[in-house]
């Protein structure tokens, strides 16, 4: 998570109540991704230090345990950094101006200067983040699957040229000599496409070109396969994306919780502000008038509602919503003692870290220690790979 400002309901029930089974689960690492914060609030960056305990209080307030689970700080592990910068080395630019969330972001936040490399190439950081650590699984929703998708790609692309075994493009370039002129021409303009563009397209047609001949060997067949994607040994293993059922959780104003939007209610927030915004949410257009009929499913309270209630409540809600049996105010009450409740646990959670900041940083601080011993190994592979450990 970046250190960009005050967590909320929607971290918690989109994200946190997911690490939080995943940890006993898995080997899992979480950390605070400072420098991803700047790609974006690079101008604010004096914040970053304070809403990164900030972040830290809230994790563990939301019952993520370091005894089981690494948490750390992603700028006290330089590691990421520098096989970001390797990373970079090899990754087509057209692979990063086309991750969707690219030009998305651009749109949303149009009032910050966001023409910049670092900006252009957060997602090979968010790879290289994955990557150090040799992940097996990553947890996102559906709408961050591309970018578990473009760390495949990379790590493909690193193990076609790092980790070949010897002769293997030797090997490569008979077995393309055995396709025939017209083939074999073809073969390494489809490749071309894929290596230098990422053109997926480009590769699943060289990959039909390779099913449908029937000239060469089953060896060398496998052989030009490995030569499109990568062959040889593995160095930096492919993630898979851990889809992650995520709760969409409304802001104040119906869209999105955000903090870009300005419409969050807070981890651990006073329960007369959290009072004050329930009691102020959009609700039903259509209900202007109390005796007015509304409709649930147009109602941001009412996903709120199915987030925190039970089939009884949701039952009364839908039904007294629609025949206007009660009104809008009286619909919150329920929600606003529900979610004042789940906050006073984590409020008396947070405040004993709160009271504890020696504690916090030593948390932070030894599990940035672990992630860094793990971090280091795959590097020094990493180096070893490319020619560059100067052993």
């Amino acid at each position: 998570m970046r250190p960009t400002g005050q967590l909320h309901l929607g971290h918690l029930h989109g994200v946190l109540s997911n690490w939080a089974q995943l940890q006993n689960e898995y080997e899992c690492f979480f950390f605070v991704a400072d420098w991803h914060a700047l790609t974006t609030n690079y101008d604010a960056s004096q914040s970053i230090d304070q809403f990164t305990f900030d972040t830290a209080v809230s994790w563990l307030a939301a019952g993520i345990n370091p005894g089981a689970a690494t948490l750390f700080v992603q700028s006290k592990v330089p590691e990421h950094a520098e096989l970001h910068l390797l990373l970079s080395m090899i990754t087509p630019l057209s692979w990063l101006e086309r991750v969707p969330s690219f030009k998305d972001m651009q749109e949303k936040l149009n009032d910050k200067e966001l023409a910049t490399y670092g900006f252009l190439g957060y997602p090979l950081l968010q790879a290289a983040d994955i990557l150090i650590y040799r992940a097996g699984k990553v947890p996102v929703g559906a709408d961050q699957v591309a970018h578990v998708e473009l760390t495949r790609e990379v790590a493909r692309r690193f193990n076609h040229i790092y980790g070949r075994v010897p002769g293997f493009e030797e090997q490569a370039e008979a077995a393309i000599s055995k396709l025939g002129k017209k083939n074999a021409r073809l073969y390494r303009q489809l490749r071309r496409a894929y290596t230098e563009q990422g053109d997926a397209d480009a590769l699943a047609r060289a990959q039909v070109l390779l099913s449908e001949t029937q000239n060469i060997s089953i060896g060398d067949k496998e052989r030009l396969l490995g030569f499109l994607e990568g062959g040889g040994r593995i160095v930096l293993p492919e993630p898979q994306a851990l889809l992650t059922k995520q709760a969409k959780v409304p802001g104040l104003d119906g869209e999105k919780m955000s903090k870009s939007y300005n419409n969050t209610i807070a981890l651990r927030e006073d329960p007369e502000s959290v009072t004050k915004k329930i009691r102020t949410m959009r609700t039903d257009p259509q209900r202007v008038r109390l005796t007015d009929p509304g409709e649930p499913k147009n109602c941001p309270v009412f996903a709120l509602h199915e987030i925190y209630s039970d089939e009884v409540k949701l039952k009364w809600v839908t039904e007294g919503c629609r025949t206007a049996g009660i009104g809008c105010i009286e619909c919150k009450g329920p929600l606003i003692d529900s979610i004042n409740a789940e906050q006073a646990v984590m409020r008396e959670r947070g405040r004993q870290y709160e009271e504890q900041p020696d504690l916090v940083h030593s948390i932070l601080q030894e599990g940035s220690e672990r992630a860094r011993d793990v971090a280091k190994e795959t590097l020094e592979e990493v180096r070893a790979s490319i020619g560059i450990s100067y052993r």
